[in-house]
Parts: structure tokens; C-alpha cells; sequence
């Protein structure tokens, strides 16, 4: 059987775990890449903040070969989309058919990703698609998987630092996906059925930053919510 050679987008956090995990139990895809945005003048995965240092122990921990694509701090959506497309055109030519996602809900975003994968001929792939989140974060936590919240924000900053357990899921407030689907939080995880061995880390420090609004759908990024944000955010060093 002739296995369909994918990408997977890789945040380095648990819904991109969860996800990879179910992708490489199916027989149809094979990954060829991780693939990941990286804050060129930091060093650390875009939005989230994590360390380059240890998304790759993550990639090396899940022997699966890393694809960085390195990104100015605060790309305007057209500088984003060149480079997005740039890349995407070079897997493309390498044989990549497909680019597996973790979102779960987000309908726009969904759209987006579909869209500029079809211009230059590759298909979307979402495992995690409309399934219940409470559900999802449950099963993450059951299967073995533990993660650390990197980045909240504003609201949330009590959390940024915290181990995810179920104790933790259910004292976030009423409004909060349990996911954090809708951008209210972003994780890094360091253990799991799919890593070969735990990722060490210790926490640093904590910092708070806040960003200008953006004035035109131009002069932003998208975020996980596909929505300009005029919130600032938590954010915990990890080195490891």
C-alpha cells in the first residue's frame, strides 16, 4: 500500500501531540517532517515562546526529522504567507501530499490552512477535527501525555508554569476551552507515549508582554484564533 507522504505541524504542545499520536497509528500517512515556525531573532517557536533548544530535543525524543521555517518577530499576513508558500512550494517538490494540523474547532483558520495548501497542490489534514475538547484532554492525560503551560493570556497568568492535570482542567474558569482552542493558553509538552524519552526543563523566568492592536488584517500574524488579539500574554522561560 503506498502510504501518503505528509507534514505535520508541530507547535511543540499537547493538541500537535494528541494529534501525532493518532496520525501515526493510521496506515494511510506517512510523516516526513515536523514542521515548525520559528521567531528568527529569539530563537523560540512562534507565539508560544518555547525554546529552539528544546523543540529539538522534542523532535530528536520523537525521531522524526525537523523542518524549521524561521519567521521576522511580528510578520505582517502577506510577508507570512510569501514565506508560508516559499516553503510549502519546496516540500511540495520533495513529494509532500499532504500537512496534518491539530486544530480542533476553529472554522476559519481551517479554511485558511486549506486554502493556501490547495495553491500549490497539497491536501489538509485535521485528526483532531470536531471532537469534544473536554474529551480530548482527558484522553491526552490518560494516554500518558504530560505538558506544561508556557504561554496564557493576559487573564490566565496564575496558571503559565502549571503541569496540566485534570485537577488543573477543571479549575479553569466557565469561559475557558479546556484545549485552550480558542488562544487562551499554549503548552510544551515533555513526556509521552510517542517520545522515546522525557524532555527535561526547569522553569525561568516569568514575563509579561503586551502587543500594540493591530490596525489592518495586514499587520498581524495569525495567532491560533485567527482573530487580532488586543491582549497581552504570560510567558514562562523553560530552558531545558
Amino acid at each position: 500500500m503506498n502510504r501518503k507522504p505528509c507534514i505535520f505541524n508541530w507547535s511543540g504542545g499537547k493538541d500537535s501531540a494528541l494529534a501525532l499520536y493518532y496520525l501515526l497509528q493510521n496506515p494511510d500517512y506517512e510523516v516526513k517532517y515536523l514542521v515548525t515556525t520559528i521567531n528568527d531573532s529569539l530563537n523560540r517557536i512562534s507565539m508560544h515562546g518555547v525554546r529552539e533548544s528544546l523543540l529539538l530535543q522534542q523532535a530528536a525524543s520523537l525521531g522524526i526529522p525537523l523542518y524549521q521555517i524561521r519567521l521576522p518577530e511580528m510578520p505582517g499576513m502577506s510577508v507570512y504567507d510569501e514565506i508560508m508558500h516559499h516553503h510549502l512550494t519546496i516540500l511540495k517538490e520533495e513529494g509532500i501530499t499532504h500537512s496534518v494540523f491539530g486544530d480542533i474547532f476553529l472554522e476559519d483558520l481551517k479554511a485558511y490552512r486549506e486554502a493556501k495548501l490547495q495553491e500549490v497542490g497539497m491536501e489538509a489534514v485535521f485528526p483532531l477535527w470536531q471532537k469534544d475538547t473536554k474529551k480530548l484532554i482527558h484522553d491526552f492525560l490518560n494516554l500518558g501525555f504530560k505538558t506544561v503551560i508556557a504561554c496564557t493570556q493576559e487573564n490566565l497568568g496564575a496558571y503559565v508554569g502549571k503541569v496540566i492535570d485534570i485537577a488543573l482542567i477543571n479549575s479553569l474558569p466557565e469561559n475557558i476551552d479546556p484545549c485552550g482552542e480558542n488562544g487562551e493558553f499554549h503548552t510544551f509538552v515533555f513526556e509521552g507515549p510517542i517520545f522515546k524519552n522525557a524532555i527535561p526543563y526547569t522553569l525561568g523566568e516569568k514575563v509579561f508582554k503586551s502587543y500594540p492592536t493591530p490596525k489592518n488584517e495586514d499587520d498581524v500574524c495569525f495567532t491560533k484564533d485567527d482573530k487580532p488579539k488586543n491582549l497581552g500574554f504570560w510567558y514562562v522561560d523553560l530552558v531545558g
